[in-house]
């Protein structure tokens, strides 16, 4: 049974409207990025001089930030410390929003909350950051925590980063 065979009816509507949504996000990441992955690199080496996390990739409603796992962010057993995943989502997040307006130093993070699925085990920890909304004064988006396949997330976090006025 098609979408034809609904026409007139709700699940119909609703599909209008998934396929209208999706064609315009489609459109939105198909957007070229306000910055280029070097300028962020860039920014947060002269800004944080002891930060540990680059980036790696950047668009215009995602960014990829990854850090090396230092003895001091582990836990017995050799699992990645909470702390330093929570960075880590944070940090995506802040990218993503470079990508969707420029580097803007004063963005700060308005709320951020974190899932923690399994143990992070390994050397290195990445994290990919989504943004769901780009407004004029906030931008809210999920971020995906992993170490070494990301198809199997360490924790999910969802945040809000706010513009300066």
């Amino acid at each position: 049974m098609g979408l034809a065979d609904f026409v007139g009816s709700n699940v119909a509507r609703r599909h209008r409207v998934d396929l209208r949504y999706d064609r315009k996000t489609a459109y939105e990441r198909a957007m070229p990025s306000a910055v280029h992955v070097d300028e962020v690199n860039e920014f947060l080496r002269t800004s944080w001089s002891g930060g540990q996390n680059r980036c790696v990739e950047v668009g215009a409603r995602h960014a990829v930030a990854s850090t090396v796992v230092g003895e001091m962010q582990l836990r017995p057993g050799q699992l990645i410390s909470g702390p330093t995943q929570f960075s880590i989502a944070d940090a995506a997040l802040y990218y993503a929003v470079f990508g969707a307006i420029g580097i803007e130093p004063m963005a700060v993070t308005s709320e951020l909350s974190i899932r923690f699925l399994r143990p992070a085990i390994g050397t290195e920890l990445f994290a990919r950051a989504e943004l769901h909304t780009v407004g004029r004064r906030t931008m809210v988006g999920s971020v995906t925590v992993w170490t070494t396949d990301q198809a199997k997330p360490c924790a999910i976090a969802q945040g809000t980063y706010l513009r300066p006025a």
